[in-house]
Formats: structure tokens, sequence, C-alpha cells
């Protein structure tokens, strides 16, 4: 088995659940976006040229979501955010 999808998993499960508790959310939505793009351009990207063509439609989408995490942030009710009232 390929070893950078040990490394996609763990980024996955770890990263995951930090987004979901708002901890580190801008650095960690940056990393997964890398991420998701670097399974893009090496998973579906060699197979054609469009997503939709390739079927890599979900890469695309969470390199976008996860980009826009990284500018917007965690919110209101994060764990970055508490601990910046704090």
């Amino acid at each position: 088995m390929n070893p950078l999808l040990y490394v996609a998993g763990i980024l996955e499960v770890v990263g995951g659940g930090m987004l979901i508790i708002g901890l580190f959310t801008r650095p960690v939505a940056f990393v997964l976006s890398g991420m998701s793009a670097v399974a893009y351009f090496m998973a579906h990207f060699p197979q054609g040229l469009f997503p939709i063509a390739n079927g890599g439609e979900p890469a695309v989408l969470y390199c976008f979501v996860f980009l826009y995490l990284a500018a917007a942030g965690g919110g209101a009710w994060s764990v970055d955010a508490g601990r910046a009232r704090g």
C-alpha cells in the first residue's frame, strides 16, 4: 500500500477533528486544502483536464471549501474564538 495514503488518512482524521471543534482552523484548513489539491493532481488530473470528465469533483470541492475555511476562520463558536476571548 502507498505510504501517501497513510499520510492522507492521518491528515484527514486529525485535521477533520480539529476543524469540527474549531481548533487551529486556519492553518489546518490550509494544509487540508493543499492535500486535496495534491490528491486531485496525482489521482484525477492524469485522466483528463476537467474534473467532470475525470471524476475529481469531490477533490476540487474539498480543496475550495478548505481554502474558504482558511480565509474565513472558525467562526464565533470555535475553540479559536474562545481562546481569543479568554
